[in-house]
């Protein structure tokens, strides 16, 4: 039973240029870390050894980055982010100095877990916008757990494409 879409306002913040780089750079250290944490591992793992549970977090809080795509369509440019078990009201979008950040909060359930693989806390994107946005025009939906943040093409963006012809050798 398909969920009802919900418009999120998308805000424009101005303000001046601070540390904006460091969570691309602290995503892609995680990313790097989590790489070498799990090479060598395979089926023959056991969910519950010993080096897994060493890297189960003992905080409840873990750094959450959504899954996101970025697509050019016909004329504008989409962001999806996977938001499962969210309501637009969790989420956040800002349009900030050619960027555009997400972020927003998991609450957890109090429950007595025996093994809890859920992540909880705040969740924070940040990715920087193509040339040729229509700031103005940007809009975003949530339905069914992902997050769609539309970046329509300004018109002389539009009209600054053009196909390249190919030639072949004869």
């Amino acid at each position: 039973m398909p969920k009802e879409k919900s418009e999120i306002e998308v805000r424009k913040e101005t303000a001046p240029i601070s540390t904006e780089g460091w969570p691309t750079l602290l995503s892609l250290r995680q990313d790097i870390n989590r790489l070498f944490d799990d090479f060598g591992t395979g089926f023959w793992r056991q969910p519950l050894s010993r080096r897994m549970s060493a890297r189960l977090p003992t905080e409840k809080k873990w750094n959450l980055r959504p899954a996101t795509e970025l697509v050019e369509c016909d004329g504008e440019y989409r962001i999806a982010a996977e938001l499962p078990s969210l309501t637009a009201d969790h989420i956040d979008v800002k349009l900030r100095d050619g960027t555009i950040k997400i972020r927003g909060e998991q609450s957890e359930e109090m429950k007595d877990y025996m093994i809890s693989e859920r992540r909880y806390g705040e969740f924070q994107r940040t990715l920087t916008l193509p040339a040729g946005i229509d700031a103005d025009a940007i809009s975003a939906d949530f339905a069914n757990g992902v997050l769609t943040v539309t970046l329509p093409k300004t018109a002389e963006a539009k009209q600054k494409e053009r196909k390249v012809e190919i030639k072949t050798a004869a």
